[in-house]
C-alpha cells in the first residue's frame, strides 16, 4: 500500500515584507502613508519631527536614498524611529530609490530591498547602536555648523530688520491682542501633551489663539477655534488646514515671499477667505511670534515648539536664522508650555477662599479652647446645648406604645 506524500509548506524568506510607498518629498509622502507600509524616501538628515510623523503614521521600515545621519549635526531623527522599533536602511542612492516602484511589495532583508525575491537596491542597516554611535560622532562638528548659522543670522537680520527690529510691513489684524495672552500652536513633537498641559490656562485667561498651519487643526481638534491662522504661500496643500477651519478663524495671515505678486492669495480668496499678506523671509511660525510681539501681547505661550541647541540644528532649514532672531526679539513675552504648569495654577476660586476661612476658624477655636477664659466659654456652651437638648425633649408630644392614633 502506497501512503500518500505530506506536501511541506514553502519557508517563507528572511525579512520584513510590505507594501512600498515610495516618493522623493517625505511631505508628499507622509499623508499616503498607512500602517504596515514601508516608507521609501530620500530625506538627508533625518529630522525628529519628520520621524515622528513616520511613527505616527505606522510604518514598519524606512528606506532612505541619502543618509540618515551624514554627520555635518547631531538630528535626532534617526533616534526617533530606532526607539520606535523602525527598521532604518539608508544610502540606497537615486538608482535604488528609482528601482522601487510605489505600491509593488517589497522585503528588506540585511540591508538589501528584494522585488519578487530579485534584488534591487542595497544600502546599510541601522540599528540604535549604531545612531548613538553616529550621533556622537556627529556632535564634533557642531562647531563648523555654528559658524554657518552665525553668518546666515547676520544676513536675515539685514534683510528683515525693518519687520523684525520696527515691524514695518507687519498686517493688522481685526483681532484685539495687545494686553492679552497669546497661545501659538504649532503642529510639531508632543504638541498635543503640551496643549493639554496648558488647558487651564487657556480656560481661565482666554488668551488669543493663534494655529501655524496644521496648528489651526491641532486647536479644532482639541475644541477651540483658532482666532488667527497664519499660512505659508509655499506650503504643500496637505500642510492647510481645512476650509472650514480657515473660514471660522477671525483672521487668516499669508506669509508670502518679498515682492510676490497677488496670485499667491487669489485661491483662499476665491474660498471666501480674505487673507492679510505678511511679507518676510521668516518660516511661518516665526511670523506669528513677530506678529503677536508686534502687537504688545502681554506673554506669548509656544505649543509645538521647542529652542534647544540640538533642536535648532536639527531643523536644517533656511529659517534657522529667522528662529534664532526671532527667539531674541520676543524672548521677554515667550514662555515655552512646557513651563506653563510649573509657573501657573490656575485662578483662586471661591472655594479655595472657604476652605482657607474653615481651616483657620478650627485652628482659632482650638487655640481659644486651651486657655482659661476658652475653657469657660466652653463649659458655658455645653451647659448651653444640654438645657436646650433637655427643652426639647420635654417639650415633644408623648408617643405611647400603640402609636399616634390609637
Amino acid at each position: 500500500m502506497k501512503l500518500p506524500v505530506r506536501q511541506r509548506s514553502p519557508i517563507a524568506p528572511p525579512g520584513l515584507v510590505g507594501t512600498a510607498r515610495v516618493e522623493r518629498r517625505t511631505r508628499s509622502l507622509l499623508p499616503r502613508l498607512r500602517p504596515g507600509d514601508l516608507a521609501v524616501l530620500d530625506h538627508l538628515d533625518m529630522d525628529r519631527t519628520t520621524a515622528q510623523a513616520l511613527v505616527d503614521a505606522g510604518v514598519t521600515a524606512v528606506v532612505n536614498a541619502s543618509p540618515m545621519i551624514s554627520g555635518r549635526y547631531a538630528n535626532l531623527g534617526p533616534q526617533v524611529l530606532a526607539d520606535a522599533g523602525v527598521l532604518l536602511v539608508d544610502r540606497i542612492g537615486a538608482d535604488g530609490l528609482a528601482a522601487i516602484k510605489d505600491g509593488t511589495t517589497i522585503r528588506v532583508h540585511e540591508a538589501t530591498v528584494y522585488v519578487d525575491d530579485e534584488p534591487v537596491a542595497s544600502g546599510r542597516e541601522l540599528d540604535a547602536g549604531d545612531v548613538r554611535a553616529e550621533m556622537e560622532q556627529a556632535r564634533t562638528g557642531l562647531a563648523t555648523q555654528l559658524e554657518t548659522f552665525t553668518h546666515n543670522s547676520t544676513e536675515f537680520l539685514r534683510r528683515e530688520e525693518d519687520l523684525l527690529l520696527h515691524g514695518r510691513g507687519l498686517p493688522r489684524p481685526s483681532t484685539r491682542i495687545a494686553g492679552r495672552p497669546v497661545v501659538v500652536v504649532v503642529a510639531g513633537h508632543e504638541h498635543e501633551d503640551e496643549l493639554t498641559a496648558v488647558r487651564a490656562f487657556l480656560r481661565e485667561q482666554q488668551p488669543v489663539l493663534i494655529g501655524v498651519e496644521r496648528g489651526a487643526e491641532v486647536l479644532r481638534a482639541a475644541g477651540y477655534r483658532p482666532d488667527i491662522v497664519l499660512l505659508d504661500a509655499r506650503a504643500d496643500e496637505s500642510d492647510r488646514p481645512s476650509v472650514k477651519t480657515l473660514r471660522a478663524a477671525r483672521d487668516v495671515v499669508v506669509r508670502v515671499d518679498r515682492g510676490a505678486d497677488r496670485a499667491v492669495t487669489d485661491q483662499l480668496e476665491r474660498l471666501g477667505v480674505r487673507p492679510l499678506r505678511l511679507e518676510t523671509g521668516a518660516t511661518p511660525e516665526d511670523s506669528a511670534l513677530i506678529l503677536a510681539d508686534a502687537c504688545d501681547a502681554s506673554v506669548i505661550v509656544g505649543v509645538g515648539m521647542h529652542a534647544t541647541l540640538d533642536e535648532f540644528l536639527d531643523r536644517q532649514r533656511p529659517g534657522l536664522a529667522s528662529t534664532y532672531l526671532t527667539r531674541l526679539k520676543v524672548g521677554p513675552r515667550l514662555v515655552d508650555a512646557t513651563a506653563v504648569p510649573r509657573l501657573y495654577s490656575g485662578r483662586v476660586r471661591p472655594r479655595h477662599l472657604y476652605l482657607v476661612m474653615l481651616a483657620g476658624l478650627v485652628a482659632m477655636l482650638a487655640a481659644i479652647s486651651v486657655t482659661p477664659v476658652g475653657g469657660e466659654w466652653l463649659d458655658s456652651l455645653q451647659a448651653a446645648v444640654t438645657d436646650l437638648v433637655h427643652t426639647l425633649v420635654i417639650a415633644s408630644p408623648v408617643v405611647n406604645a400603640q402609636g399616634p392614633f390609637s
